[in-house]
């Protein structure tokens, strides 16, 4: 029996009994929605995944895109994966029926492409890019622009991709070179150099749509000059179809650990002045709107790198339960038949953590979903403003602690295989190297740890870290007289109480000790506050099994509801106390990162 994508009772459970994502159907845009209609949509998208995608996830890793006289070749299941998935409407299923769309909710959009990054995390990366792409066109782009760009977008006919790295500068976009020179009313001549764009270059559609930071000549140094231009491989005609090139050259391939699926490419851009590109919205407004995106495909990443920790867990699990391997403590007698190894505590310890990440990550993902759809559609101005803010503080959290959860979810299951997991007879140890790559994509984890402490924790007065503690308070308020939930509702509250006095402690000293020293020990700050989201997501797991564990029938729907109470006794036992150790340093304002000089290393 092939294991699945993703568990379907974890999902069912997740999304209709703790996220009760069936309400949004209440907002007018999704009224002829009803729960039947989404099922019907995610059953699309397991059955695509399954058979369009997950069957070449071996075959592209080994055979990683090259180069054939001038072109990218792909493995040709990609194209056909890719084409499946534009033609099921999977591009535009968030949008108006127009552009093709269902009008489905972002909740809905991203269950769904759940099932395809868990098949095959890289392919799934080039209508990923597309879709965040077209999204960004949409959220700033003229109506001119939106009308050429978009619906061949959407129609998987165009390709997008963000440019926004070069080969001196990758996160820091401060140091972007690429000059935009003004030629005539939005058109622009764009002249520098691009590295490690995804998806930057191959045969999959007619068109490549480059989402290109530039700095307008005489603009500001900095980010606050950077501009947002449209760049595509092809100008188009008066038709709207492709007609000559436009100065945008592939100068090599990035060979990867992992992804070697997804196209990485160094690219020049108008070595001949013949490259144009078309100003989105304002001058000097680029990193601004692009966030848009980044935001859109930071979360997009985590989720990547959850369902690869996921599906890292199903494999793991599935072996350690049919692989007899050795005998309990104690038993010296070799003739005595061996054990799973899932009866092995380790293992055991192993796989917990794994499920523990998996699906609580899962969740974290949908629940973040959930509330921009909320903060797009609820009439109510006050709750659009507090899901902004609460996106503003978790963003960073689910790409950075989840992505580095997710890999040693992915490692503990190359342990469980053992000699085989660090083999290619099974698909654990390319599910790690895939995932190696998501703590650096879209911002290193070491900026979103910036970012968290230095600028979310205090950003509007604390408006943003205060909502998201409400959010946790509310979940501990409503796990009061749970017997079954006692130990990680103290955990979380302990938890929570630790990242409440340290953010108020140092954001007090912060005027004296100045942003160096406050930042310093950031990558702790993370790992507290990715803890208590941690417990947060498992208590509010815990809390809908207690109440539903009464009435559960025997067998699988009792199984998962023990199931998530044990898994939120291991948080609370192994994870949370960590807490503590991380709010000492972080008081502390330990200095043994500054203080050790160059030489000493």
């Amino acid at each position: 029996m092939a294991i699945p994508l993703i568990d379907p009772d974890d999902l069912a459970f997740t999304l209709w009994r703790v996220l009760g994502a069936e309400a949004l159907t209440h907002y007018p845009r999704f009224a002829e929605h009803d729960r039947g209609t989404f099922e019907a949509v995610i059953e699309t998208a397991r059955r695509l995944a399954e058979e369009k995608f997950r069957p070449h996830a071996a075959k592209s890793d080994a055979n990683e895109p090259r180069l054939e006289n001038g072109k990218v070749v792909l493995i040709p299941e990609i194209a056909e994966a890719v084409a499946a998935f534009a033609e099921a409407g999977f591009l535009a299923a968030h949008h108006d029926a127009e552009l093709g769309g269902m009008q489905l909710p972002w909740t809905i959009q991203q269950t769904a492409f759940a099932h395809f990054k868990a098949a095959n995390v890289p392919t799934a990366a080039y209508p990923f890019l597309t879709i965040a792409a077209a999204n960004l066109i949409h959220a700033h782009g003229s109506e001119e622009q939106k009308r050429r760009w978009m619906p061949p977008m959407l129609g998987g006919r165009f390709f997008g991709t963000m440019a926004l790295s070069e080969p001196h500068a990758g996160s820091s976009l401060s140091d972007v070179r690429t000059a935009a020179r003004h030629l005539d009313d939005d058109r622009y001549a764009i002249k520098g150099a691009k590295m490690w764009t995804s998806g930057g270059e191959h045969e999959l559609g007619q068109n490549i749509v480059h989402m290109t930071l530039a700095r307008i000549v005489g603009a500001p140094a900095g980010v606050k000059g950077l501009s947002l231009f449209i760049v595509p491989r092809y100008r188009l005609g008066a038709d709207g179809a492709p007609a000559e090139p436009n100065g945008v050259r592939l100068v090599g391939l990035n060979h990867k650990m992992g992804y070697r699926g997804t196209v990485n490419t160094a690219l020049s851009l108008g070595d001949d002045d013949d490259c144009i590109g078309w100003l989105v919205g304002e001058p000097n407004q680029g990193l601004r709107q692009m966030f848009h995106m980044m935001n859109e495909t930071r979360v997009g990443v985590a989720l990547g790198a959850i369902m690869l920790a996921y599906q890292g867990y199903l494999e793991s699990l599935d072996y350690a339960r049919n692989r007899p391997q050795g005998r309990h403590p104690g038993d010296k007698d070799p003739t005595t038949p061996q054990l799973p190894l899932i009866e092995h505590a380790d293992v055991r310890r192993m796989l917990l953590q794994q499920k523990a990440v998996a699906e609580g990550g899962l969740m974290l993902a949908l629940d973040l979903a959930l509330r921009i759809d909320r903060g797009n559609h609820d009439p109510d101005d006050t709750v659009r403003a507090r899901e902004a803010l609460l996106l503003d503080f978790l963003t960073p959290i689910i790409k950075a602690w989840y992505s580095d959860r997710a890999l040693e979810a992915n490692s503990n299951a190359i342990q469980i295989f053992g000699g085989y997991g660090y083999t290619r007879d099974y698909p654990v140890e390319r599910l790690y190297r895939d995932n190696r790559l998501n703590p650096i994509h879209e911002g290193a984890n070491a900026i979103q740890a910036i970012d968290l402490l230095g600028r979310k924790a205090s950003m509007r007065d604390g408006a943003a870290f205060t909502a998201f503690l409400d959010e946790v308070d509310t979940a501990l308020a409503e796990a009061e007289g749970i017997a079954e939930v006692d130990a990680i509702r103290a955990a979380t509250q302990t938890a929570r109480d630790d990242l409440a006095k340290t953010t108020v402690a140092l954001l007090a000293k912060a005027p004296d000790i100045g942003p160096i020293k406050l930042l310093a020990n950031a990558h702790a700050y993370m790992d507290l506050a990715g803890l208590v989201a941690f417990g947060w997501v498992w208590l509010r797991q815990a809390i809908v099994a207690a109440r539903d564990l009464d009435n559960a029938p025997r067998g699988r729907p009792r199984d998962l509801l023990q199931g998530k109470l044990h898994t939120a006794r291991y948080v609370a036992a192994w994870e949370l106390p960590r807490t503590a150790q991380h709010a000492a340093l972080l008081m502390a304002l330990d200095d043994s990162v500054l203080s050790m000089r160059d030489g000493w290393f």
